[in-house]
């Protein structure tokens, strides 16, 4: 499927749902639950973070990499819900692999855990190596799944535990759509994205948040064979007003979002959404808080076989970074 087909038929349903669909307020009640939300010093991240707060939620932990910056968000966060002792600011980088190893690690000693929104991200146009990986790769696609995994054992004991259904909520974009992703057709999809010369990184964020619904797609499929209590899910916020475009100062991309992004309110309601998503959700794509289609490229004919090559890729990276991390997935005798 050609890039201006792919346009032709997204574009007009991106406009209609910037100016006539707006996400409903999330109004579920948290009480007792913990939420550990990723990049949530700004953003779309914070917003999710103050709406888990306000829906009483006992624990909101926010992920970042700047501890000063978390303080402040969680000062901010406190304030205007005026629920003190709710929030924690935990150092996480996806940038190392080491850093989400020992915040796995940290996650292990709460009483309990329903919930992770895995929102942070990058996105960039320039190539650059970050843990043996070009770094959008490694951020966006493998410490996203690497996290997931670890945090999948403590998620399945709270499930055991509370007898509740725990869920991993990773923020996508409906940019998957416009990728046509000609590495899938290569020996390695992963050594294909690490050839500077031939990196297409124009269109690099938009094929990692295609791999994070592939992935998504297969470990909900094991999730659910296994009969594992813990839902995933991949969703879409929606064009919103956040830091995801700083490194972008392009006037043209200014005016843009200011004339139709929504604001970054709105935007965290839909993480929010996916965050308490239940059972019906898992590998699912939600977009405007609802189950929609994903990409034709995911639901169409061919998906199924670029689903297993984009997951024996990635699974065998990850059991590289982490021996054993996929016993995670599997079901207990």
């Amino acid at each position: 499927m050609s890039v201006p087909y792919m346009l032709f038929s997204w574009v007009p349903k991106f406009f209609y749902s910037q100016f006539f669909i707006t996400p409903p307020k999330p109004t579920q009640d948290c009480t007792g639950k913990t939420i550990i939300v990723t990049g949530a010093n700004v953003g779309l991240g914070k917003e999710a973070a103050r709406h888990f707060v306000r829906l009483n939620a006992e624990k909101v932990i926010l992920a970042c990499r700047s501890i000063e910056k978390g303080e402040a968000a969680k000062k901010d966060i406190e304030g205007s819900a005026k629920r003190p002792g709710v929030v924690e600011v935990w150092p996480l980088d996806l940038g190392s692999y080491e850093s989400v190893k020992q915040f796995a690690e940290r996650a292990r000693t709460l009483k309990r855990l329903d919930g992770v929104v895995e929102n942070a991200g990058m996105l960039t146009d320039k190539f650059a190596l970050l843990e043996g990986n070009e770094s959008t790769i490694t951020v966006n696609v493998v410490s996203t799944f690497l996290l997931a995994l670890l945090l999948l054992p403590k998620l399945r004991e709270v499930a055991g535990e509370f007898n509740t259904a725990p869920t991993i909520a990773v923020v996508s974009s409906e940019l998957h759509m416009v990728t046509t992703f000609p590495e899938r057709k290569a020996p390695s999809i992963f050594a294909a994205l690490n050839n500077e010369k031939e990196a297409r990184m124009s269109d690099r964020y938009n094929l990692s948040k295609l791999l994070e619904v592939f992935a998504c797609r297969e470990i909900a499929r094991r999730l659910s064979e296994n009969r594992i209590p813990v839902t995933i899910n991949a969703l879409n916020p929606g064009f919103c007003h956040s830091e995801l475009t700083r490194e972008n100062n392009n006037i043209g991309v200014r005016v843009f979002k200011r004339l139709i992004a929504r604001t970054t309110e709105v935007g965290g309601r839909t993480l929010v959404h996916a965050g308490l998503g239940g059972k019906e959700t898992s590998g699912r794509y939600l977009n405007n808080c609802q189950v929609t289609p994903a990409a034709p490229l995911v639901e169409g004919r061919e998906g199924p076989a670029v689903q297993e090559k984009v997951w024996k890729e990635l699974a065998a990276k990850l059991e590289e970074i982490q021996p054993g991390i996929l016993k995670a997935l599997e079901r207990r005798a």
